[in-house]
């Protein structure tokens, strides 16, 4: 068959990101291209003439080498020759491999079987494939990567943010944990699904009509042939295998990808000019913009997003591949053929967003200026909180009507939160009064220093960095 010029492809995931991602591209390729495909459905073939002669007590470990060398040397090419002929692909695999197999085991090539007793296996176990060796690997890969970044700033402070607006301080190393925990809980689960994906050998309409005329039990058939490709039966197939153990893994792709989009977007608007508290890698010869030398556009982060705005909504389709009617229609045909891109445009965000945290920069002072200045109009205002739930442990019942007009005099005046704090004599010794309760060291300088309050920020960086970091390695 004629190799086309990429430049020809309809797709950006063929021609610029095959380009731009090439490793994870080709690996992607190996388990969900369309020679893959075919590939995997010529697998599922030959373990079916494997379980019929296991069976029978027939399988040399030379025939079974013999049926693992002829899926070696399946021709894409001629199986979409021979589909010209009889429109139907598997047929077309089927004619192709009786030629190539020994001629005493062609007559039990799909022998039992209906067309999606190969294509939802096959599927299955490329879908596990990818996901096992391509997608986690990356998955994991970004996720140490976040945990590195927890781990290392979790002790520099930087101001929190709610509705777009100074809240109170946190670490930078939290703010990151936020993204370790979200997303390491979600690679789990894409582990836990991806090793129950499930195949079958129960016929046209799933009651095992077929195999009950080859064997006495036909569950036990079913079993060995699933067995030669590492999974397991459906527990109730019509033609189809249950569609839920697909869409549950490919919803929780899903919600990683989402965890990573929403990474992105924060990382991009931290590095707004007003903002400029972290930067992406920038190397030496690239462009910023066509027009403005100075630039240094979060562009890969931005990329990540638009990745997600594409792909994202095909979990749509998903949840419309999970209807068929009867015991099956043909409506899931085109539609499932896409997960492949699905998969691979994920895998190229997660390759890209791995990119970007290994090479992402914190700018401390920045955010140590950031921090200073918070508050809006009022410098130090993140403070107001704890200065009114200690004015109020303390047994000031207004306390927080107390705190707010302290916070309007400091916008009327120009002066810090903290300095007018301190000109009302009676709540600022009560409040210090309640720090010293606590413990807190130096109490009368704590309104002076927003990032004391930073409540368990750090710790609980230190602590989800050092627990998603052991999951990983397991």
């Amino acid at each position: 068959m004629e190799t086309r010029n990429i430049f020809f492809n309809i797709s950006p995931i063929d021609h610029r990101y095959s380009l731009s991602e090439a490793t994870v591209f080709e690996q992607m390729s190996a388990c969900i291209s369309e020679q893959a495909a075919i590939i995997s459905c010529a697998k599922a073939e030959t373990a079916l003439v494997k379980a019929h002669l296991s069976m029978r007590g027939e399988l040399s470990d030379e025939l079974e080498q013999q049926l693992d060398e002829v899926v070696s040397m399946i021709d894409p090419a001629a199986v979409y020759l021979e589909e010209e002929k009889t429109h139907h692909n598997i047929r077309a695999l089927v004619n192709v491999m009786k030629k190539m197999v020994p001629q005493k085991v062609a007559p039990l090539v799909h022998l039992g079987a209906t067309s999606v007793d190969i294509l939802d296996t096959a599927l299955s176990m490329r879908v596990r494939n990818c996901v096992q060796q391509v997608l986690l690997p990356e998955l994991r890969a970004l996720e140490i990567e976040l945990c590195s970044i927890a781990e290392r700033e979790a002790e520099t402070p930087q101001v929190g943010r709610t509705h777009g607006q100074h809240a109170v301080p946190i670490t930078f190393g939290f703010a990151m944990a936020e993204y370790v925990s979200r997303l390491g809980k979600s690679i789990l689960e894409i582990e836990r699904h991806s090793a129950e994906l499930k195949g079958k050998l129960a016929g046209p309409v799933g009651a095992y009509n077929g195999p009950s005329m080859i064997v006495c039990d036909p569950e036990e058939l079913e079993r060995r042939y699933l067995g030669y490709l590492g999974l397991e039966p459906s527990e109730h197939s019509t033609q189809l295998v249950e569609p839920e153990y697909l869409l549950r893994l490919l919803l929780e792709c899903n919600v990683a990808f989402g965890v990573i989009a929403n990474l992105a977007d924060d990382l991009r608007n931290l590095q707004r000019s007003e903002i400029g508290e972290v930067f992406e890698y920038f190397s030496s010869t690239q462009v910023g913009s066509s027009t403005m030398p100075q630039k240094r556009n979060p562009w890969n982060s931005e990329h990540v997003k638009s990745l997600w705005k594409a792909f994202a909504p095909r979990v749509v389709t998903f949840y419309m591949d999970q209807i068929s009617e009867h015991q099956r229609d043909l409506t899931n045909s085109a539609s499932q053929r896409f997960i492949a891109d699905y998969l691979t445009g994920f895998a190229l965000a997660v390759a890209r967003m791995k990119s970007v945290v290994a090479g992402l920069q914190a700018d401390r002072e920045s955010m140590a200026h950031n921090l200073a200045q918070s508050g809006g109009k009022v410098k130090g205002g993140v403070l107001a909180e704890p200065a009114y739930i200690l004015l109020a442990e303390a047994g000031v019942s207004d306390g927080h009507e107390v705190i707010r007009r302290i916070t309007l005099e400091a916008e009327q005046t120009g002066a810090s939160f903290a300095d007018v704090l301190r000109t009302h004599t009676e709540a600022y010794e009560k409040i210090c009064a309640q720090l010293k309760k606590l413990g807190v060291v130096d109490a009368e300088s704590f309104f002076s220093d927003p990032a004391r309050y930073r409540g368990l920020s750090a710790e609980k960086a230190h602590r989800l960095s050092a627990k998603y970091r052991e999951l990983m390695k397991k």
